[in-house]
């Protein structure tokens, strides 16, 4: 070594550096890559995140080649740096020298390397890829040594090294990496895929039109009745019954009737033959297993009906549509179905609307876990029959019951929520 002039020696040492720089980098970038972007561009075709693919499937093999291969010029640096103190003024500039060493990999070696590769994974990642997998051929025997090796001490500290980590996002997760993504995906959107993942909480319940509501063709009416309710209704399909919606027959699509509604001799019989078969739907149904059920059984409406077979209520098709793109409604003054905002701020709220479907049009926060529809919270909240004129505060939004009919309300008076002090 004495024969090695001082500027080889310095030369060398600046390249262990680097080396151990382009260790540390390498190791926090690939560590460090969206496993979900990298698995995109693997099927993109894109060669260099074809190879960190390949060397991510066995993380402990990477990781062996890399600290074989920082930590071997790290060594080689330190009893490098040893020799050049010496050359220097002898054994006495040795710890100099060390904390000198310590102090340069430390910043160009480590936290500026990793820091730049935790920022630009990809940058630093895909090209290092390319000569680790050439170089862990090279080096597999002594890699495969040393992770049996590191392999056996985690056994005998009763470490299983046979699960794999899955790289499955919960709901929750999911959730929050779309609320994340900013402007890669607009509001809007960002919007209607979080709704997607809530349909699991809701139910068929929770938006179904209730039994009282349900518009229907009663058979029994007089049959001038019947026309006019065919020829004006604004739905498109209707249940047909007699007497009761519990003896429902079937449904009716109207555009089905409209061309037998020209004939002089339309009776009930052409009613009975354009019946579609009823479909029913078990309360307790997830919307969105219930908007499977209904692209698979290729239905838009059903019945929703309890243990018993009691029915409940009403659910379309376009009643989860909805919950996932907002109310589908062509009238100006109003937010949603049952829903008028008012000059002065508030709104005027029919008291069968859902407490979801206010939720969602006015980003409220009302509770949900209770009582489907506005009616319902305010009579669990009063714990009586609700009155005309009663004012309450509801989870902290004010509100006045306006009308009430049936011992049920009608309609009542909603202003934003009180902000806390």
């Amino acid at each position: 070594m004495d024969e090695i002039p001082l500027s080889v020696l310095y030369g060398i040492l600046f390249i262990l550096i680097l080396l151990s720089a382009f260790f540390s980098s390498s190791e926090t970038g690939l560590m460090t890559l969206n496993r979900y972007r990298l698995k995109h561009l693997s099927k993109s075709g894109h060669k260099g995140a074809v190879k960190a693919s390949r060397l991510l499937a066995q993380p402990d093999r990477l990781i062996g080649l890399i600290l074989i291969g920082n930590n071997t010029v790290n060594v080689l640096a330190s009893s490098l740096t040893t020799i050049i103190a010496i050359r220097h003024g002898g054994e006495g500039y040795i710890p100099i020298a060390a904390g000198i060493l310590i102090l340069v990999i430390l910043i160009f070696a480590e936290v500026a390397p990793k820091t730049l590769a935790a920022t630009h994974p990809e940058s630093i990642a895909f090209p290092a890829a390319w000569l680790y997998v050439p170089l862990l051929r090279v080096l597999y025997p002594i890699v495969l040594v040393i992770n049996y090796i590191s392999n056996l001490v985690l056994r005998l500290f009763r470490i299983r090294l046979d699960q794999e980590t899955s790289l499955s996002l919960s709901r929750e997760e999911l959730r929050t990496v779309v609320n994340e993504a900013g402007a890669m995906i607009p509001q809007k959107h960002q919007k209607m895929l979080i709704n997607i993942l809530d349909l699991e909480k809701a139910t068929v319940e929770d938006i179904m039109i209730p039994r009282t509501e349900i518009v229907g063709i009663d058979l029994d009416d007089d049959w001038s009745e019947i026309l006019d309710q065919l020829i004006n209704s604004q739905y498109t399909r209707l249940p047909v019954f007699r007497q009761s919606i519990d003896n429902i027959i079937g449904f009716v699509h109207l555009r089905k009737i409209a061309r037998l509604l020209r004939n002089d001799n339309f009776s009930e019989d052409d009613i009975l033959k354009t019946v579609r078969e009823t479909y029913f739907v078990p309360e307790g149904t997830s919307l969105n297993k219930q908007l499977l059920q209904f692209q698979a059984k290729r239905h838009r409406i059903g019945m929703v009906v309890d243990e018993y077979g009691d029915i409940q209520g009403l659910i379309t098709l376009e009643d989860i549509l909805e919950e996932i793109v907002g109310e589908f409604t062509t009238d100006p003054s109003s937010l949603g179905i049952g829903i008028h905002p008012q000059e002065d701020g508030s709104f005027l709220i029919d008291g069968s609307t859902h407490v979801r479907a206010i939720n969602r049009m006015l980003n409220w926060h009302l509770p949900i876990d209770g009582p489907k529809t506005l009616n319902g919270l305010i009579s669990e909240y009063l714990e009586s029959i609700p009155e005309t004129g009663i004012s309450l505060l509801l989870a902290d939004y004010p509100v006045e019951i306006i009308q009430v009919q049936n011992n049920v309300v009608k309609t009542a008076r909603i202003q934003p929520r009180l902000e806390k002090a």
